[in-house]
């Protein structure tokens, strides 16, 4: 594929601790739309860091069923599974304290 069939339009990274998250809009040749998603995750090795790098791709016609689907599992985690736990917690304490401006996309 050429390097015009994959532009970057619009891309979103979201910092978790010791993952981070990128969410990138791509283009075809054919200008056609399709997200992917990256899971990057840092790892110690003894002559320094390696990441490792998941990575999905999410088709238009995949889009509102993705999201529903998702949103269908987080709140059953929050409401069934951990209703005892504030979730909002989790965004001040980053807010306080910071993500981990170290971790870097390669």
């Amino acid at each position: 594929m050429e390097e015009r069939d994959r532009e970057e339009l619009y891309s979103k990274r979201i910092r978790a601790g010791k993952r981070t998250y990128f969410f990138d809009v791509k283009s075809t040749r054919s200008q056609d739309y399709y997200i992917t998603i990256t899971e990057s995750r840092r790892h110690q090795k003894e002559d320094g860091f390696v990441y490792e790098k998941h990575k999905m791709f999410l088709y238009k016609e995949d889009f509102d069923k993705f999201v529903e689907g998702l949103q269908d599992v987080v709140a059953h985690v929050k409401t069934e599974l951990m209703p005892d736990v504030d979730f909002s917690q989790f965004a001040r304490d980053e807010e306080e304290y910071g993500s981990n401006s170290d971790l870097k996309w390669e």
